[in-house]
């Protein structure tokens, strides 16, 4: 577990950030038995988006077909339309961003993909005053649902936000699944979790600890799942059904995904904020699952809102 960093300044939060990038790959690659590869970058002078990070990612693994995690720190002269959704009045402000973004797309469809994301951003306001936020959460996407699954799930995101108030899980629970639904279709990508943005109301210090402890219960939230999932036998009909329902994936995260939308319309680098791509993907039409079937069941009691707990 990483040591609780308590001055949330750009240099503690980037300090942490990259120190669970590398926590959470090492742990993956544990458990895969593959390597990731590490591909530090940088913004070439003269672009107008300035910055740095490192994309992590491991492709065509035993248990993972692919696992990218990235970790970025830009600045740049204006806040682009995604991030000042909310805030209206620091439209056109220049910005500093930085965070930790994941997703593990499983090899085995009885496995399910996860995502992953903290991150601060700052800016500056028109009287020159330093406003700071912070946002992120994570989220559970089976393709075969496991009811324990998603109470194990769940519940390390309640205990992770506990020690800063018992109203926070409800609230942030309700707030993924307002976020992480595909409206073009009424459909959730996935069993939900815990997602926050615009956050800084526990003042600095508490709210970059509720932060931290968002990022360290990823794995306490996911890898058993996948120890309890990765060795299940599965065959053509699992692997057509795990390829369709990760075409919602991208949908959503090319359609909805305000993360992507920043990163894109910020002139960030592409190829990083595009990691979250499954390797392969099939789509449909007017797809439909046979009731009585384990694929029917997925979207009739889990790719639905629902408490957990």
């Amino acid at each position: 577990m990483l040591e609780l960093v308590r001055d949330m300044n750009p240099l503690s939060v980037r300090a942490y950030l990259l120190a669970l990038q590398s926590q959470l790959t090492q742990a993956i690659a544990r458990i895969d038995g593959g390597s990731f590869l590490t591909d530090p970058w940088e913004k070439p002078p003269g672009e107008t988006l300035q910055g740095n990070g490192v994309t992590q990612i491991l492709e065509n693994g035993k248990v993972f077909e692919r696992a990218g995690c990235g970790f970025s720190h830009v600045k740049g002269p204006q806040l682009p339309p995604s991030a000042t959704h909310n805030r209206p009045e620091l439209s056109g402000a220049p910005f500093e961003a930085m965070g930790v973004s994941l997703v593990f797309h499983p090899r085995n469809p009885y496995v399910p993909t996860v995502h992953m994301n903290v991150r601060m951003l700052s800016a500056q306001t028109k009287d020159g005053q330093t406003v700071a936020w912070l946002g992120g959460g994570m989220d559970l996407t089976p393709y075969y649902g496991f009811e324990e699954d998603a109470v194990h799930f769940h519940t390390t995101c309640k205990d992770a936000l506990n020690p800063f108030g018992a109203h926070l899980y409800p609230r942030f629970k309700t707030w993924c699944d307002d976020y992480f639904c595909i409206k073009h279709r009424n459909e959730q990508r996935g069993i939900g979790g815990i997602f926050f943005d615009d956050f800084s109301e526990l003042g600095q210090e508490q709210s970059f600890a509720m932060l931290q402890s968002v990022g360290n219960a990823l794995l306490p939230a996911y890898v058993p799942i996948v120890e309890k999932r990765m060795h299940t036998p599965y065959g053509e009909r699992e692997r057509a059904h795990q390829l369709y329902r990760r075409g919602r994936y991208v949908e959503f995260n090319l359609v909805w995904d305000r993360g992507t939308h920043f990163g894109l319309q910020s002139g960030g680098r592409t190829e990083s904020i595009l990691l979250s791509m499954p390797p392969l993907v099939s789509w449909s039409y007017q797809h439909q699952a046979l009731p009585g079937t384990p694929e029917h069941e997925l979207m009739q009691r889990f790719i639905v809102r629902r408490e957990w707990l």
